[in-house]
Order: structure tokens, then C-alpha cells, then sequence
């Protein structure tokens, strides 16, 4: 007898094959139809702790997801490095200031050749006899010619402190980057908002599949209670001498087999509300109680159909849809270019760019809004390479004290302009100094090297601009395979919902005229394997039709909106 769960087993325990939410149905009747769903609980921000039984709506298992799974945790932990950048950003415009001391023993004081000229008067036998004479000699002179001297300049000892301030006046790259870091901070949000898109489908199917687990339990623990019940009065009808003992036999094997059955989805019921705490962050020692009923998450298929209408696989557009979407921007590179600027200050002003106009569903879409930021980053980008050929002009100033001495101890006197040695004599061996100025400095030539940064930047923003055909190609793709799977998936439940109630009026035909006498107990065996296998189709039917729905929502950006 086919099940529901044998073939999902291990894609379920791999997390890939999220459940939907079912109706409940006993014996041979349809399901109940549709309750009306109940108000929403507030969301839970965390567990109630272990032992503490956590009421659990669809609605507070994706809010709960969303606020404590640890992977989206991590994905936020982008965004703080994201402010954290910004605010690298803006400290360049601030005020440096630093403040120095540095300390030396020149215990080998570096030498300097000097060169400079030495006069040698000459003394002759001539002037020496005028000189005894008592007249008057005018003395010569002479260059003598020495070679460079060495000598050392300073002290043993040197020491200096000193504080420097500059101020940012101009800078081109510096202005471009405030804008980028903005867009920078625009783009981490996004990424994780798509990272709460994912966690949301994943939460949402894995809810509905603990509700599918539940439900398809309680119908056996059903069926193995009626097939308990036949076999009682089976068994006491053999005892009266009305019935065979192969009878008795073939209804014990088959109570046998259902009660397998029903262990494994036990088992199985117990895989998927792990599995529901895994993609929720949830731990798994935390008991949690489902609140949202079956009967609200039954669809209704003909609202659906005809919102959905027929799959136009041209541009995802389907009957009764907004109409084709746009295509690529036509002309020449200068009005491409011309428009490609304007789309970059319409995104980082948070407007719709003209790549989305007229296209409500690609605009839901986080991936196109992502891309459109990554298109205005790429944009600044250039701009950037391209500001580092202005000038930048700096304000600086500097103040410090420096001293020397030929003793260590004598270094940290710290004497000033108005110290004295014992003779009187000035002996100050701490100066300061300071000054203050504009420093401009101009890029003349760098090798062509921001030629080529600026070709790499363009060439990546022409890369994202194809990336907008390929994503609109991709968005018309899912639009129309979610619309048809949608719509193939109502149309098998259907038919499954007839033959399940062509299969639980045969069921009990063959019950009363086995009651009544005129009716096999095979016949009664075969009705019952047909009813399961009924109910079994018609459960999958409709884990079908809400995984279809689920992933529809995603494909027009409708399943989750943060608010």
C-alpha cells in the first residue's frame, strides 16, 4: 500500500522536501472545509525556556525565525560591519591628531665632512728685521689647502615630544565615498532581507509539513481503530459459526500492517517537528505546541485559479496579469549612458529606476532591488577612480619640544629659555618648535595605472548591466513555472478529493453488505486498502498545492515583507 511519507523520509530529514498543512478526514468522508483562521499571536522574541510547553502559529514560528535563527544572526552581523564601515568613512573628514615621543642614545654620534677654508700669515727674515728697526710690515697671508673635515653634531643624549593635527579641506574620492557608503549599508540590508526570505520558506514548510505529520498520525490511529472494531465483530461472527477463520486471518494481517504503518509515521511525526525547530533556531529540547489549524491552510483553488490565469512563458505574464514586461533599454551608448546615471541617483535616492518601471512584480522582487544597488555602487565606483585625479588639499600643524645632553640623567632636566649654570652662564637644553601650513597635493602621472582601474570599474558596472537582462529572464521563468506548477497541483487535487469520496462510499457499501451477509470480507479488505490509498493521494494532492503556493508567493515577492 503506497504512503505519503515512505518515499519523503530522507528528503525530509535533509530538509529539502518542506510539508504543507492538511484537513483532517475520517473514514470515507471529505475533509472538513476551511475554518477561519484565528487572529494572530504575538510573536515570541525567544523561547520560554525548557520544560515550558511554547504555543506555536505559523505566523510566531517565521517572526521567532526571523529573530533568532543563527544563520540570519550572522547574516545581521553584515549590516553592524556595514556601519561600522560607514563610520571608517566619515572619521577621514574628522581631525587626526597625534601625539609623539621618541627617546635616543647616540652612543655613536654620526659624522659630517665639513669643507672651509683656513688663512696662514707668513712671517719673513724681512719683516722680522723692520720689525727690529721699529717700522711698521705689513704681514702676507696664504690659503692653505686642507682636506674635509669630520665633525659630530649633537649629544649623546637626544630626546623629542610633539603633537600633529591635520584637517581634510578637499578631497574628491573622500566625497564620493560618503555617497557609497550609504549605498554600502543599502546593500546589506537587502542581502539580509533575502536571507529572511529564505528562512521564512523554510520555516513555512517545515510547519506545514509537522501539520501534514499530525494530521496523517491521527487518521491511522483512526483506521487502525475501525479496522480494530471489524475485526471484533468479525471474529465474533466466526465464533457464531457466520464467517470463515481465513476472514479473521486476512483483517489481522492487515490491522498488523496498519499498525506498522502507524509507528512509522510516529517516527516520522517526531522527524518533522525537529525538523521544524532546526529551521526556526529553535532548540530541541523546547516542547512547542501547533496552534494554526489544518483547515485554515486549505486553499481556496478557485480564488487561486483565477488569480493565477494561464503561463505565458514570453514574459512570465500570465491572463489577467499586468501586462508584458519591460525589456532592456533601446538607443546608442550615449543615452544608455545618460540613463544608467540617472537610474544610479534614482536608486540611491530610493526611487524606482526605469529598469523596473511598469513592472510592479519585478519590483518585489529583492534580488532586482539588490541588483540595482549593486548597479549604484558599481557607478560611485568609477566615480571614485576617477576623483583620484583631483587635487587634495590639507590643513596641518605641529607644536613639540626637543633636548639633548651628554649625561642620561642630565637629559630629563627639562631646562628651560631661563636657566643658569653656576657662572651665570645660559645652559637650556629643551627647545620647542612648531609650525602650521596647507599641504596641496596634485596626481601628475601614476603610470596609467588609474586609467586601467577605471576601465576594470566600467567593464564591472557593463557586467551588472547584463545581469539585469539575465534576472529579468530568470524572474519570467519562475513567474510562469510557479503559475503552472500551481495550477497542475489544483487540478490533481481535485481529482483526488472525487476519488476519495468515490473510495469512501465504496468502503462502506462493502461494510454493510459484509454486515448484512452478501459481501466478501476480501471485498471489505480491498475497499479498506483503496480508502487509504485514497487518503494518502489526497494528502500528498495537497501538500502539493500549498508547496506550490508557498513557492508562487516567493516568485512575486509576496511571502514575506519585513515590517
Amino acid at each position: 500500500m503506497k504512503t505519503l511519507f515512505q518515499p519523503s523520509v530522507w528528503l525530509l530529514a535533509a530538509g529539502l522536501v518542506p510539508a504543507v498543512a492538511l484537513a483532517q478526514s475520517t473514514g470515507g468522508t471529505r475533509p472538513a472545509a476551511p475554518a477561519p483562521a484565528a487572529p494572530a499571536p504575538a510573536a515570541l522574541a525567544t523561547a520560554p525556556g525548557p520544560g515550558t510547553l511554547m504555543p506555536l502559529s505559523l505566523a510566531q514560528a517565521t517572526r521567532f525565525a526571523v529573530q533568532n535563527k543563527p544563520t540570519l544572526l550572522a547574516t545581521r552581523l553584515a549590516e553592524q560591519t556595514a556601519a561600522a564601515r560607514v563610520g571608517e568613512i566619515k572619521s577621514a573628514g574628522l581631525p587626526q591628531v597625534n601625539v609623539a615621543a621618541n627617546l635616543a642614545d647616540n652612543f655613536k654620534l654620526q659624522k659630517s665632512l665639513v669643507s672651509f677654508p683656513v688663512t696662514q700669515t707668513l712671517l719673513t727674515s724681512t719683516d722680522l728685521a723692520a720689525a727690529g728697526a721699529g717700522d711698521k710690515a705689513i704681514l702676507g697671508t696664504q690659503q692653505l689647502a686642507l682636506p674635509p673635515q669630520p665633525f659630530a653634531f649633537g649629544l649623546q643624549y637626544a630626546g623629542n615630544t610633539s603633537a600633529s593635527v591635520s584637517q581634510l579641506l578637499f578631497d574628491g574620492s573622500y566625497l564620493i565615498g560618503l555617497k557609497a557608503a550609504k549605498v554600502y549599508t543599502e546593500l546589506a540590508r537587502k542581502q539580509t532581507q533575502q536571507a529572511e526570505i529564505d528562512v521564512v520558506e523554510q520555516v513555512s514548510k517545515a510547519y506545514y509539513g509537522t501539520l501534514v505529520a499530525r494530521a496523517r498520525l491521527g487518521l491511522l490511529a483512526r483506521n487502525v481503530q475501525r479496522l480494530d472494531t471489524i475485526l471484533y465483530q468479525t471474529n465474533a461472527t466466526y465464533k457464531a459459526g457466520f464467517a470463515e477463520k481465513l476472514d479473521v486471518d486476512r483483517l489481522r494481517v492487515q490491522l498488523n500492517n496498519l499498525k506498522v504503518e502507524q509507528q512509522k509515521a510516529q517516527r516520522l511525526t517526531e522527524l518533522s517537528v525537529a525538523l521544524l525547530k532546526f529551521q526556526m533556531g529553535l532548540p530541541q529540547s523546547q516542547p512547542v505546541q501547533l496552534t494554526d489549524s489544518l483547515g485554515a491552510a486549505v486553499v481556496d483553488a478557485t480564488a487561486l485559479r483565477q488569480r493565477l490565469g494561464v503561463a505565458d512563458f514570453t514574459n512570465g505574464g500570465g491572463t489577467g496579469a499586468a501586462g508584458a514586461l519591460p525589456t532592456a533599454p533601446a538607443g546608442n551608448s550615449t543615452n544608455r549612458n545618460a540613463q544608467t546615471t540617472q537610474d544610479q541617483q534614482t536608486a540611491l535616492a530610493g526611487g524606482r529606476t526605469s529598469q523596473v518601471a511598469g513592472a510592479a512584480n519585478y519590483n518585489n522582487r529583492i534580488e532586482f532591488s539588490t541588483l540595482e544597488t549593486q548597479q549604484a555602487l558599481a557607478g560611485l565606483d568609477v566615480k571614485n577612480r576617477l576623483a583620484g585625479a583631483y587635487p587634495r588639499l590639507l590643513l596641518t600643524g605641529a607644536y613639540g619640544f626637543s633636548g639633548s645632553s651628554n649625561q642620561f640623567g642630565e637629559l630629563f632636566a627639562f631646562r628651560g629659555p631661563d636657566s643658569r649654570n653656576g657662572a651665570g652662564l645660559p645652559n637650556q637644553n629643551w627647545f620647542g618648535f612648531g609650525n602650521v601650513g596647507l599641504s596641496l597635493q596634485v596626481p601628475v602621472f601614476d603610470g596609467f595605472r588609474r586609467k586601467y582601474q577605471v576601465q576594470q570599474g566600467r567593464i564591472a558596472q557593463q557586467t551588472i548591466e547584463k545581469g539585469f537582462e539575465t534576472i529579468r529572464q530568470s524572474i519570467d521563468l519562475q513567474d510562469a513555472q510557479s503559475r503552472t506548477s500551481l495550477t497542475n497541483a489544483l487540478d490533481v487535487l481535485d481529482n483526488q478529493k472525487d476519488n476519495l469520496d468515490l473510495a469512501g462510499e465504496v468502503a462502506r457499501v462493502s461494510r454493510i453488505k459484509f454486515d448484512a451477509g452478501v459481501g466478501s470480507n476480501l471485498e471489505v479488505i480491498s475497499a479498506e486498502t483503496s480508502l487509504r490509498e485514497s487518503q494518502t493521494n489526497y494528502y500528498a494532492a495537497l501538500y502539493d498545492v500549498l508547496v506550490a503556493k508557498v513557492d508562487r508567493d516567493k516568485a512575486t515577492g509576496e511571502l514575506f515583507n519585513k515590517r
